[in-house]
C-alpha cells in the first residue's frame, strides 16, 4: 500500500506515519495537506497521513476543510506525535543575526513566547511544512535566515542547528489521523474509539446549536472536539467539525446520528476509529449497547400484545 502525507522528507507527518507503515518505499510525499488528500480520492495512493488538531493551535484549518468538501473520505487512525523544534540555519551564526524564519504557521504559533524571548523582533516566513521551511533554508535562500523545524529535518537537510528545545509548552501534541477512501471496511469497536463528522445547521432557526448538541447529551455521547468552520458561499454561515466519543457501531452513537440526520440540513459521517490514547468512554447509566437492546425489546413486547392471533 502507498502513503500520502504532507512531505518533503523529514516533516512530523512523516513521523506519525512511520508508526504505520515504517518502510519508507511506501511514503508518497505531498507539497500540502489537499494534495496529500486530494491524491487519495484519485487513486493514486491507498491512504494519506495528514495533521488535524495540535494542542496549542487546535484544528487544522487545511485538514478539516478538505475532509468537509468533496468526494466522501474516511478517517481510520488517528496517531499523537510530540512536538519539539529547533532553530536551523544552513551555517553557524549569532542569534542576534537571524530575522527571516521559515516555518508551517503552527510551529510559529507554538514558539512566539521563545522567539520573543530570545530574538527580539523577527519576522515569520511561511512554509507548508516545518520540513519544506528546512529545505527552503538548506537551499541557500538568503532571504531567509533560519527554519524552525525537527530535528530529524535539520539533520537530513544538513542544518546547523542554533538552538534546541524551542517551544513555549514543552507538552506540546500535534494529532494526525490516516484517512481513505469512503465505504471500505470500518475499524473494529474497541471501547475507546472516537467519530469524527461534519454538521451543517439550519441557519433560520433560533436555538438550532443546542439542538444538535442535545443529539449528543441525551443519548450520552461526549463530544471530544467541536469547532466551527466558514461554509464558504456567504459570511455567517458554518458548519461544525466533531469529534464524539464512540464508534458508529455503538447503539448511543447511531442514535445521536439518526437525531443529527433528522434535524439539520447537512451531516457528514468522516470515520470511526480506535482513540490513539486507548482512553475507554465513560458510559452514563442507559447508554450502553445492552440498554437500548432493552428498550426496543420492551417496546416490541408492548406492540406485540396488542396485535390480535
Amino acid at each position: 500500500m502507498l502513503f500520502s502525507y504532507l512531505g518533503p522528507r523529514g516533516t512530523f507527518t512523516q513521523a506519525a506515519l512511520a508508526t504505520l507503515e515504517p518502510n519508507e518505499e511506501a511514503h508518497v510525499p505531498a507539497v500540502d495537506v489537499p494534495a496529500a488528500l486530494a491524491m487519495v480520492r484519485a487513486g493514486e495512493v491507498d491512504y494519506a497521513v495528514v495533521p488535524i488538531e495540535n494542542s496549542i493551535e487546535g484544528g487544522v484549518n487545511a485538514t478539516l476543510d478538505t475532509l468537509s468538501h468533496g468526494p466522501s473520505l474516511w478517517i481510520t487512525a488517528e496517531i499523537l506525535v510530540p512536538v519539539t523544534f529547533v532553530l536551523a540555519a544552513a551555517s553557524e551564526r549569532s542569534l542576534d543575526s537571524v530575522r527571516r524564519i521559515a516555518t508551517h504557521p503552527h510551529a510559529w504559533a507554538q514558539c512566539r513566547g521563545w522567539m520573543s524571548e530570545h530574538l527580539g523582533e523577527v519576522i515569520h516566513v511561511p512554509a507548508t511544512s516545518t520540513a519544506a521551511g528546512a529545505k527552503h533554508v538548506a537551499s541557500g535562500d538568503s532571504e531567509v535566515d533560519a527554519v524552525l523545524c525537527s530535528a530529524m529535518s535539520a539533520q537530513q537537510y544538513g542544518l546547523t542547528v542554533l538552538a534546541d528545545g524551542v517551544g513555549d509548552n514543552p507538552d506540546a501534541v500535534t494529532r494526525f489521523i490516516c484517512v481513505g477512501v469512503a465505504g471500505g471496511p470500518l475499524p473494529e469497536q474497541t471501547g475507546a474509539d472516537k467519530t469524527t463528522l461534519q454538521v451543517q445547521l439550519p441557519s433560520d432557526e433560533s436555538g438550532a446549536l443546542l439542538s444538535m448538541l442535545e443529539q449528543f447529551a441525551v443519548r450520552g455521547v461526549n463530544l471530544s472536539r467541536i469547532e466551527s468552520r466558514p461554509l464558504g458561499d456567504s459570511l455567517g454561515r458554518y458548519a461544525f467539525s466533531i469529534d464524539c466519543e464512540g464508534h458508529i457501531l455503538d447503539e448511543r452513537v447511531q442514535a445521536a446520528l439518526i437525531g443529527l440526520h433528522r434535524t439539520c440540513p447537512s451531516v457528514r459521517f468522516l470515520g470511526s476509529y480506535p482513540r490513539a490514547d486507548g482512553r475507554k468512554a465513560q458510559l452514563r447509566p442507559g447508554t450502553a449497547d445492552q440498554d437500548f437492546a432493552s428498550a426496543r425489546d420492551w417496546i416490541g413486547q408492548i406492540l406485540a400484545s396488542t396485535r390480535e392471533d
